[in-house]
This record gives structure tokens, C-alpha cells and sequence, in this order.
């Protein structure tokens, strides 16, 4: 559909599904029960994902936005010559005979047509769009995806459509009047001539049966991104993930004001099959204004009220790259904040507001807690630099605490601070209160590398700190410490993961949810949160990551797996690294 290539086939040895005129391996496989619990689980989980994530065979339509007056039926249309429709035993006369009945079964209802995306496209033509209609019957012409249209309407009468199944899996009862690969298994309401025979064919199936038999036995999936034989649940949280980012992302996207760097890192996280991305400095027709977190939000606010659009604020998320973003290493996620952003403690964010009334499920738990222990075990951070690190002997039966840099401009200490708002204050605010604690201060890498601002220098940090960690790997030492003393670092945030000790004396997002403790309180932050419930809000839900060589969208996971295994960039501020870097850059952002 729209010119992308299947992420799944079939093979069948015996004939193919849609030919009723004799068995096909599906219909072997349906035949088949096995019996097998594990199966049907993952059947009853696949079909709640297709379901709940308005998934379907094709994914590019949005969310269905009209609404019936009064009880509403659908009629599947679907496209001349289809193939389906003559091995399927039907014909023209069974989609005119299906409307015609479908009216007289329905008297008080609106009665719609759903006319296929091919025919919509102009590319092929249906079998009802051309007929005359009666006063009742209202024909679909706005593409809609399957589930958020089923929602709408009571029944479904179709020929052979695969929609008939989805809408089996929505719970929907179904009229065929053709002999699709779903029918006669005592499932669908049967009007087709040869029903009987077709039914004593086949013999008696539960919806799960034709579930596991079609998408888990029958069908051969391709990884999206390994390009590697996969599973029906790799494709299925891909196409989740291209649904949210295309959705969140519809119409004219306008990102004014950001250099040949930042367009190139942003433009394939804010281009989809569907929209347009305009860099004009000049304000266009648009549906929504992407700038640069507060910064560029100050700078095109008055622009952007005159013109009454959405401003939404765009940022690095907290699993980012394998080298310092300064150093022009491109993100791997990035997040797209509609109400404020996660380091601002002034106002809500969007991250604020999940914490705040998101209820976790069972399943989130086990996937935060999971990706938890990847992190953990892989050694990931949001830069994945610097090299190992050794405690010293001096340290060595004290308590420990590292006190993490940040750069001067840091837009989270403007944002986040309140009466400590420098490094040098932190420093000797944490030294008089541990006046017997080892204390390890790692400066910013950002700082290190000599890419931006930062205080206090080495010389000064040493009055108050007992040794430096300037180019050790972040996790290097969070393995080494008892606590963590911040103003807003995301270190504060990768020592919770660690099972660390941490102090925030500003309002980082981790912080004023009863797992840190604070020298502040944010009122709006009003409930005791578990560490697997900021895990998956912060780093599942919230962020947009992107799979590095493809420019797809991907999980979490996925971005955890090629960050453990990509090497350590154990040295900063390369100039010839940047110079390659900034070439990249500049050809991404111009093609």
C-alpha cells in the first residue's frame, strides 16, 4: 500500500486462502487444533494489539472522525477484479444483493458504505461506487482505519474483505455473502449459496483458532529492521510505532530557526508518509510550530500566537547516542512535548502529566523493570562516553557520593533551580553537610570536551570535592558510589536505575515523586511513584527513537541493544569527528 513492501507473505503448499474452491494450508492449519495454550495466548494478545492499537492489514489511514446519528451498519465495499471476490464464489450481483439487504435488515439504521483506500486513491474502482443508492445508505469517502470505524457501527456485511476478520476480532458481527478464508467456521452469518457445503467442509473453529492458525502458522513476517526473518509481534510493534509517530505528527509540521544541524537531525524524526516539514523562516500555512525546547519557544512565541498555531517543543530524550550531541553525534530519540518539557518545573509537561495519571498495567511493569536491567547490564547512558574508572584507595571504606557537572547554559538550571543554582553552590552545600564523605565531582563531558561553559574549574571543584572522574564513563562510576547529589542532572535519573541513593536540590521530571530526596516540592506532582512507572513513562512512552541507518521508528529496547554494543567514544571534541560529523549533517539536511 502506497508503494512500502510487505512485512509479511504467505506460502501455501495446497492452493491459496482466498480460493474456497478447494483446501488451502490455512485451512489445513484451522483444521488442525493444536491444542497448545501458549498459542492461544499469544493469539488472544496479537488480536489486543490489533485491536486496542488500531492495527490492520493497511496502516496508513487515520482514526475514523465521524460519528452515526442513529445506529449505523457497514457494507464493505471492495475493488473490481479483485481476486478474492471470484475465488471467493462471488461476483457483481453479491455486492448489489449484500446492499440491498442490508437495508432491508436494517430499517431505522444509517447504512455505510466503506469504499476501499485503492478506489479512494483513484487507482482502481469499486463494485458500490458507482451505483445508485438509496436515500439511507451514506458512502465512506474519507479513509479511516479499520478498528476506529468498526467502533462506530453495530454490524458488518461483506463479500470477501479481509475487514470481515478484523471486525471478528472487534467483536462485530459478521454477514458474508461471498466465502472468504474466514467463513464457514461457524463465526460469521453465512448467506452465501454453497454456505453448507462450505461449512461441512470445514467443520467448527473458535475465533482464536483462526487466529493463531492465519497470523501466527500461515503467515512469514520480515524484522523491519534487521531485514531478518521475524515474528508477527515485531511487525506489530513497528507498526504501532509508525502509527503514533505519523498521528502525532499529521498535517503541515513548521520548525523555524534552527541551523543545518539541528534540521538534520530533526527531519527524520518530523517527516511521515503523510505530512509536510517546512524550515521557512517566513511563517507558512501550518497545523503546528516544532521549535528548539525554551529557547526557541522564546524566540517564535509572538509568531506563533499571531498566527494561533500549536507550539510543541522539541528535545535530546535521556537514551540519546553514542557520543556527545555537541560533538555532532545524531540522537537516537528525541522527545515531542505538546504542553511545556520535561526539564521546565514551572509548568506542566507532558511527562508531568503521564506520571501524574497514568496507571501502570502488569505488562508495562514487566517491560520497564526488563528494559531496567538491560540498561543496567549494558552499560547505557544517555551519552555512552568516557572510559572506565577505578575508585581510589583514599575513598575506600567511606561513604561516596558523586555530585554530577552540567553546563552553565543549561537550560534545566534555569528551568529547574530555585535558591542553589551553580555547581560551585552545590559543591559546598553537599561538602558541609558530609563533611566525612568521599566526594567524586565529574565536570560535564560537554564541559570536558571544551564544546561548552561549565564551572567550577578543576582547581576550584578540589576544595570541595576529593578527586575528579573527567573522562570516565558515567556508568563507570555510578557503579562505585552510594549517592548521587544533584541540582538536575539525568545522572540523578540513571543512579535510580542503578539502585542508587539520590539528592535533588533542584526539580528535575525524576524528582517530587517519593523516589529521590528533595530539597523542593512541586505540588503538582501529587503522587509516590514506583521506579518501574517513571521508567516507562520516561523512557518507553515519551520519547520518539529512531532507528539509526533506516530512519525508522523503533523501541526503546531496540535503541538500548545498539547502544550496548556500539564502542565507547572514549575521547571529546575531535575536530576531524566533528568536521565529518558537520558534512554528514549538512548533506542530510539539504536532501
Amino acid at each position: 500500500m502506497l508503494g512500502y513492501p510487505p512485512l509479511s507473505l504467505v506460502i501455501d503448499y495446497d492452493g491459496i486462502y482466498y480460493d474456497a474452491s478447494q483446501p488451502s494450508t490455512l485451512e489445513k492449519l484451522i483444521q488442525d487444533k493444536p491444542g497448545n495454550a501458549a498459542l492461544e495466548a499469544e493469539a488472544r494478545k496479537a488480536m489486543r494489539l490489533i485491536v486496542e492499537g488500531d492495527l490492520a492489514k493497511y496502516n496508513h489511514a487515520p482514526p475514523f472522525d465521524g460519528a452515526p446519528t442513529a445506529r449505523a451498519v457497514l457494507v464493505v465495499d471492495q475493488t473490481m477484479g479483485d481476486v478474492s471476490v471470484t475465488f471467493g464464489n462471488a461476483s457483481a450481483a453479491s455486492f448489489r444483493l449484500m446492499l440491498d439487504i442490508a437495508c432491508a435488515e436494517n430499517p431505522d439504521a444509517e447504512i455505510w458504505v466503506k469504499t476501499h483506500p485503492d478506489v479512494l486513491q483513484g487507482s482502481k474502482r469499486g463494485y458500490l461506487t458507482q451505483a445508485t443508492l438509496h436515500a439511507r445508505v451514506r458512502l465512506l469517502t474519507q479513509d479511516a482505519s479499520p478498528q476506529s470505524l468498526l467502533r462506530c457501527v453495530a454490524r458488518v456485511y461483506t463479500v470477501t474483505s479481509h475487514f470481515g476478520f478484523e471486525a471478528l476480532m472487534a467483536g462485530k458481527p459478521v454477514v458474508c455473502f461471498g466465502q472468504p478464508w474466514y467463513a464457514g467456521w461457524g463465526l460469521t452469518d453465512d448467506r452465501h449459496p454453497g454456505a453448507q457445503a462450505l461449512a461441512a467442509r470445514r467443520g467448527k473453529a473458535s475465533l482464536l483458532t483462526l487466529m493463531s492458525a492465519a497470523y501466527l502458522r500461515y503467515a512469514r513476517y520480515l524484522d523491519p529492521h534487521t531485514q531478518q526473518p521475524g515474528t508477527l509481534f515485531d511487525v506489530l510493534t513497528y507498526l504501532a510505532l509508525c502509527r503514533r509517530h505519523q498521528l502525532t505528527l499529521r498535517g503541515t509540521i513548521w520548525a523555524p530557526g534552527l541551523s543545518l544541524w539541528k534540521r538534520s537531525i530533526l527531519k527524520p524524526f518530523l517527516t511521515t508518509s503523510d505530512n509536510r516539514l517546512r524550515f521557512t523562516r517566513r511563517v507558512p500555512e501550518a497545523d503546528a510550530c516544532v521549535v528548539w525546547g525554551t529557547t526557541g519557544e522564546a524566540r517564535w512565541q509572538a509568531a506563533v500566537q499571531a498566527r494561533q498555531l500549536p507550539i510543541w517543543r522539541m528535545e535530546d530524550a535521556f537514551v540519546r547516542s553514542a557520543g556527545l550531541g555537541s560533538d555532532l553525534h545524531a540522537p537516537l530519540s528525541l522527545v515531542l512535548d505538546k504542553r511545556g518539557i520535561y526539564y521546565d518545573a514551572s509548568r506542566p509537561s507532558d511527562l508531568e502529566i503521564a506520571l501524574n495519571t497514568a496507571n501502570l498495567t502488569p505488562t508495562q511493569a514487566a517491560r520497564a523493570e526488563r528494559l531496567r536491567q538491560r540498561i543496567v547490564k549494558g552499560g547505557v547512558s544517555k551519552y555512552n562516553a568516557g572510559g572506565a574508572w577505578r575508585l581510589p584507595r583514599a575513598a575506600w571504606g567511606r561513604r561516596v557520593l558523586l555530585v554530577p557537572g552540567q553546563v552553565s547554559n543549561d537550560a534545566s538550571l534555569a528551568y529547574g533551580t530555585q535558591t542553589l543554582r551553580t555547581l560551585t553552590a552545590l559543591l559546598r552545600t553537599v561538602r558541609a553537610r558530609n563533611p566525612d564523605a568521599y566526594i567524586v565531582f565529574k565536570p560535564h563531558p560537554d564541559v570536558s570536551a571544551g564544546n561548552r561553559p561549565g564551572e567550577p574549574d578543576d582547581k576550584n571543584a578540589l576544595r570541595w570535592a576529593d578527586c575528579l572522574a573527567t573522562q570516565a564513563d558515567i556508568t563507570s562510576v555510578l557503579d562505585q558510589v552510594d549517592e548521587v547529589h544533584t541540582l538536575t542532572s539525568l545522572t540523578g535519573f540513571e543512579a535510580l536505575l542503578r539502585g542508587k541513593t539520590v539528592y535533588c536540590y533542584g526539580m528535575p521530571f525524576y524528582a517530587g515523586w517519593g523516589l529521590t530526596h528533595d530539597e523542593y516540592t512541586c505540588p503538582r506532582r501529587t503522587r509516590q511513584l514506583t521506579l518501574n512507572a517513571l521508567i516507562y513513562q520516561a523512557l518507553i512512552e515519551y520519547p520518539f527513537y529512531l532507528h539509526p541507518t533506516r530512519k525508522t521508528p523503533m523501541t526503546a529496547e531496540d535503541a538500548v541493544q545498539i547502544l550496548s554494543t556500539a564502542p565507547r567514544h572514549r575521547g571529546h571534541g575531535k575536530t576531524l569527528t566533528r568536521l565529518v560529523n558537520k558534512v554528514r549533517n549538512f548533506f542530510h539536511a539539504l536532501f
